[in-house]
């Protein structure tokens, strides 16, 4: 299988600022890699061994480390398992699967069952959404609730504002290699900008092989199949998956649909206040 790393270098450079993120975190976590029919899966663990489990899912071009950053109270309450999602940038297998099929839920569910965890609670921010949605869509009999943050697969943003403002700085980046395209990236994407970002978007962007296939979206049909209890949390300024615009189709197809909150200042990817709305909730959680 061609490596989705563009060189040995490149994946060392990628992994090393993953460790970087990793040890700015300063907690303690434990590193376990399961085998999956898809391969290797490498996840962090963190949290009382005690506590109920949380599988937390991160979003694409991003790895488990940023994902623990963005929720960093969870682990007081939930044993925290961070997922290296496959074909990202991480630590896990680069197996490239379809958004369109359920591969991604098949996956999730072996994971899931490997760890033996039952009674779980599933987070996910943008990618990781969809792959909470598979999982439910798959086998939920496991799942006790479902966070989804700007989540793909509900809906998606007018495709013209997202190819100028997203798609062609990155490949301008990729041609001249300016950081200037990467900083006209985050800016459309990022509620604040984001120093960490900029240093591993610049390097992943260069030697990771990325999925540009379009993001589809979840039918009526198997949305009313999920019966799992589900809060959604939309950013209006999104423009990858518009905040009002999920939020009215979420309250239109899903059945288990519990709660939605729209935040009102928010881009695609919400600051460290907004991510403290999708924590809070889960935190709340009986």
């Amino acid at each position: 299988m061609t490596s989705l790393f563009k060189s040995e270098e490149g994946k060392k450079e990628i992994l090393a600022l993953y460790h970087e993120k990793l040890n700015e975190l300063q907690i303690p976590f434990e590193s376990q890699v399961i085998s999956t029919s898809f391969g290797e899966t490498h996840l962090l663990i963190t949290g009382d061994p005690s506590n109920p489990p949380l599988l937390l899912v991160h979003g694409s071009n991003a790895c488990a480390p940023i994902a623990l950053e963005c929720y960093p109270a969870l682990r007081k309450k939930y044993r925290v398992y961070a997922v290296d999602v496959i074909a990202q940038p991480t630590k896990s297998a680069e197996t490239r699967v379809s958004m369109k099929d359920d591969s991604y839920g098949k996956w999730m569910n072996e994971l899931i069952e490997k760890l033996h965890l039952n009674n779980l609670i599933l987070a996910g921010f943008s990618l990781g959404g969809l792959i909470i949605l598979k999982t439910l869509m798959y086998d939920e009999q496991r799942i006790k609730e479902a966070f989804i943050a700007s989540p793909a697969y509900i809906v998606n943003g007018n495709p013209l504002v997202a190819f100028f403002n997203v798609f062609l700085p990155m490949r301008r980046y990729m041609r001249s290699k300016k950081i200037k395209f990467v900083e006209k990236f985050l800016s459309a994407l990022f509620t604040d900008r984001d120093p960490f970002a900029v240093k591993f978007l610049s390097v992943v962007f260069l030697q990771f092989s990325m999925d540009f296939t379009p993001v589809p979206t979840i039918s009526k049909t198997d949305a009313k199949r999920i019966t799992t209890p589900i809060t959604i949390v939309g950013a209006e300024k999104d423009i990858i998956f518009p905040g009002k615009k999920m939020i009215k189709r979420a309250q239109h197809i899903f059945p288990s649909l519990k709660q939605t909150i729209l935040l009102e200042n928010s881009k695609h990817v919400q600051n460290s206040t907004d991510n403290k709305v999708l924590e809070g909730l889960i935190l709340k959680t009986e």
